[in-house]
């Protein structure tokens, strides 16, 4: 039987702090209901702290989902988590997710601490939460440029304190897929009461790895992968949810499996998309919109012959639409037969030649062909041949 991988969605909170996609509360609530139907996890409703608006939405979410874990995030600062437990208060499943900077660069730079004292801030702030809420989650900001020894301190004293997930963020996106593997490794074997928490992937995508750093997190023993649909974030975007899940799904030799409805995974792509007025680029993995879209004849022909020829996923898998023949210069004659055959309009050889070259002549002057146009062109043909 195939171990289970949390998934772990913050779209409304990491994702919505994209410049211009700010959500209104009936938004949030629309998501958030969405993704309980899509079968995440846990969903981080926001920063309750932040604003009075964001309180509002986390307490609206943590009182409406029944099924999923609401997160509301916090620093480790009193205030911010006595905020997140009072916005959780009505939640089936409530987790408070707390934590602190933990690479040189944040403590001696942004937080002019030291070591010693981060931690006996961790500390408090996880047994504040812990006294608060059943379950907390601990960040380690910036442990993907923190050193392993001391990361591995930081995490043995957070799950002391009452942290049942840890959170190991690549924050800047600065990790190789190994380097990353390997700090997750590293703390499964390093720290002693690891068995008693779940370790958790959170990465960037500055450098274009997010989701293979966090498919490398979990190889290495990480079970909660924290994601946002369509890869939104600050900067270059968070992991990939539809990604992810379609990694897992279609590498079964990982032995990893999550509780995601793969069918609504376009559907939700699409009311993000809208609600953020965040476009979604044409050839993003799974669910842009040339993801099983062919223009090369030669991978049209193969298409046509037998689908895995060029598509490791059956589009029905992610809720698209069936494989997408576009017609352009680049196609051949089996593209233009089985499109005209999808109008409706049977060609024989010479018909179908004649039609080809008038096609080339066409799809030459411009990008692609619609269904009109071929129609038309199709239909021209047919009747000089019948004269």
């Amino acid at each position: 039987m195939k171990e289970q991988v949390q998934i772990f969605d913050t779209t409304l909170r990491d994702g919505e702090q994209v410049p211009g996609c700010k959500l209104g509360t009936a938004q949030k609530i629309e998501i958030a209901r969405e993704l309980e139907l899509l079968g995440v996890d846990v969903i981080e409703a926001g920063f309750p702290v932040s604003s009075p608006g964001d309180f509002e939405a986390v307490q609206q979410i943590a009182s409406i989902i029944q099924n999923t874990t609401v997160c509301a995030l916090s620093r480790a600062v009193e205030k911010d988590i006595e905020s997140a437990a009072e916005a959780l208060k009505y939640a089936q499943n409530g987790r408070i997710h707390t934590g602190i900077g933990t690479s040189d660069f944040h403590i001696f730079q942004k937080l002019n601490s030291s070591r010693k004292a981060v931690i006996e801030q961790g500390v408090k702030a996880v047994k504040k939460a812990r006294n608060l809420c059943a379950e907390v989650e601990f960040y380690a900001e910036d442990a993907g440029r923190t050193d392993n020894f001391f990361l591995a301190q930081v995490v043995e004293a957070m799950i002391d304190a009452g942290a049942r997930i840890i959170n190991i963020p690549d924050t800047t996106g600065y990790c190789l897929p190994h380097q990353y593997g390997e700090k997750i490794a590293f703390l499964m074997n390093h720290v002693p009461n690891i068995d008693r928490a779940v370790l958790s992937t959170h990465c960037h995508n500055d450098l274009g790895l997010a989701t293979a750093n966090s498919i490398a997190g979990v190889q290495a023993g990480a079970r909660q992968v924290e994601c946002t649909i369509n890869g939104v974030g600050e900067r270059a975007g968070n992991t990939s949810l539809e990604e992810v899940v379609m990694i897992l799904r279609q590498h079964r030799q990982i032995q990893l499996s999550t509780n995601i409805k793969t069918e609504q995974l376009t559907q939700i792509s699409r009311i993000v998309e809208a609600e953020m007025n965040m476009p979604v680029q044409r050839n993003k993995a799974i669910v842009g919109e040339n993801a099983f879209a062919h223009s090369s004849g030669i991978h049209q022909d193969g298409v046509i012959k037998s689908r895995e020829t060029y598509e490791i996923i059956d589009p029905k898998e992610v809720g698209a639409s069936n494989s997408q023949i576009i017609l352009t210069a680049r196609s051949g004659r089996a593209a233009l037969k089985y499109r005209a055959k999808l109008l409706q309009i049977e060609l024989n050889k010479d018909q179908l030649n004649d039609a080809y070259d008038r096609f080339l002549e066409v799809a030459d002057q411009q990008r692609q062909i619609s269904d009109f146009q071929l129609k038309e062109l199709l239909n021209n043909v047919l009747v000089c041949h019948a004269r």
